[in-house]
């Protein structure tokens, strides 16, 4: 959607049952879904790591720390930077994705 010398602004939808690429962060972020949903995490081998609740309104800030995105807000939450997410909810998931250049 946008690009500067500081930041990349994202926009990503995903259907109900639709899957993301194995895909790898490597700058600290934060989205905002517009529409939830709950998303499921997958690591490289297919591991379930668990369900987000993507709600609607909700900021989610992570940042880099190694092969881990951490939680701003709760350090106790992290998944691997290289990742799948799918959407387990009824609805179509639509987020905003702020990555911050460093």
């Amino acid at each position: 959607v946008f690009e500067n010398d500081k930041i990349i602004v994202w926009e990503f939808v995903l259907d109900p049952g639709d899957t993301t690429p194995m895909h790898t962060h490597e700058l600290d972020y934060l989205f905002y879904p517009i529409d939830g949903a709950p998303l499921q995490v997958f690591d490289v081998d297919g591991r379930d790591l668990g369900t987000i609740d993507a709600a609607a309104g909700r900021v989610f800030a992570l940042r880099v720390e190694g092969d881990e995105l951490v939680s701003v807000d709760d350090p106790k939450l992290r998944v691997p930077c290289t990742h799948a997410a799918k959407n387990v909810g009824p609805t179509r998931y639509r987020e905003i994705l702020v990555e911050t250049k460093q």
